[in-house]
């Protein structure tokens, strides 16, 4: 049985205002501070990238939609099917390399209030906003077909992520959920230089122009609604 603390708090969260972001603060620092930066930089080193156990989050508030993150935080699966740094997690099989799911640690699971507080606070981390400008992102359309010509053929993305379940790389985080994810305005800013929000981070910059950032962002929306169908 959870003590009477535990239960005034939930009722003082459901609301999920100020009270809620200032709790959820405080269970971002007391239970996710060892494993994501919450107040930056981004590692600086390839030593210091190859330690990092989770994603940073001192532009969470800037990256993710408030949403989704909500609802992921209640029941979390994992995003990058081989972890944060896949050559810790890979072991030889019969037709190559293949994850080792027994080196990979579950993301706890929070209550809904635990969730909504810390979504809260998490929309409050608005590091390197200086990066992104609002608005960037407008809404097109794009063929299955030809994002998919973009995402594999053009730019050869399919190598590390996964466009499907099952289909594609597994050492980058999958992309058939970013629609849902990921803020329209942040991916442009990172699609066109990974390396200003990352800058030791393993994923090539290509230099995409703005309207390829467009359509590769239509992809992934297409992607997404195809999936909660």
């Amino acid at each position: 049985m959870k003590p009477i603390k535990y239960w005034i708090t939930a009722i003082m969260l459901a609301g999920a205002g100020i009270a809620g972001a200032e709790d959820g603060a405080a269970i971002l620092k007391g239970q996710c501070s060892s494993c994501h930066t919450l107040a930056g930089p981004a590692p600086a080193t390839l030593q210091e990238l190859w330690n990092r156990k989770g994603p940073d989050l001192f532009y969470a508030g800037n990256k993710y939609k408030a949403d989704w993150l909500e609802a992921w935080l209640q029941k979390p699966v994992r995003i990058r099917p081989a972890g944060m740094f896949y050559a810790d997690h890979v072991k030889a099989g019969a037709d190559g390399d293949e994850i080792d799911a027994g080196t990979l640690s579950l993301h706890p699971a929070l209550s809904a209030p635990e969730a909504r507080a810390v979504t809260a606070a998490l929309m409050d981390l608005k590091g390197r906003s200086d990066l992104i400008t609002a608005g960037a992102y407008t809404p097109g359309t794009l063929s299955r077909s030809s994002g998919e010509m973009l995402f594999d053929k053009f730019k050869g993305c399919l190598a590390c992520h996964e466009i499907e379940p099952g289909y594609g790389g597994l050492s980058g985080p999958e992309v058939y959920t970013a629609g849902q994810r990921l803020q329209e305005d942040w991916l442009a800013s990172f699609l066109r230089d990974p390396h200003a929000w990352d800058p030791k981070i393993f994923m090539p910059n290509k230099h995409i122009n703005e309207t390829d950032a467009r359509k590769f962002i239509d992809y992934f929306r297409l992607l997404s609604e195809e999936g909660a169908q």
